[in-house]
């Protein structure tokens, strides 16, 4: 089974990007396109966690109110109630939330600190690898028993 540390590994260290609830829409989403991300944490003076935004929120509440809402602050559209997940939470149930809760980023946490953060995207791949290593497995114990 992967786990949700083989991922993060796998990635490398990477700063998770931030942004301030009191930050508007306008600049989050300078930020997204400038450092081609699809989410920013969302923290406050102190540097807790408050929320998450997605480039998702932004577009849907622009296309849902208009673009006046860019001038809006970052609380105005992110999600406070974040899902997150730990270094040994296992990859597949991890993806399997993801898909439930139809969000594609997640913090990882560990020991209460923020230790890096894993996109849908991550899952997946770990979980295409793993099925071509278990395949690569059973063939060459297919050819073994065979010869």
């Amino acid at each position: 089974m992967i786990k949700v540390r083989q991922i993060l590994d796998r990635k490398g260290s990477q700063e998770v990007e931030s942004i301030r609830p009191t930050n508007t829409l306008a600049e989050a989403a300078a930020r997204l396109s400038e450092r081609r991300i699809g989410c920013l944490l969302v923290r406050d003076d102190n540097g807790a966690m408050v929320g998450i935004l997605s480039e998702r929120d932004i577009v849907r509440l622009v296309g849902r109110e208009g673009a006046e809402r860019l001038n809006d602050a970052v609380s105005t559209a992110m999600t406070a109630k974040v899902q997150s997940c730990a270094f040994n939470d296992d990859a597949i149930q991890v993806l399997s939330r993801m898909t439930k809760g139809r969000f594609r980023h997640m913090p990882v946490i560990e020991n209460g600190e923020l230790v890096g953060l894993i996109s849908i995207g991550d899952a997946v791949v770990a979980r295409i690898e793993a099925l071509q290593l278990e395949n690569e497995a059973l063939a060459d114990l297919i050819r073994s028993a065979s010869a």
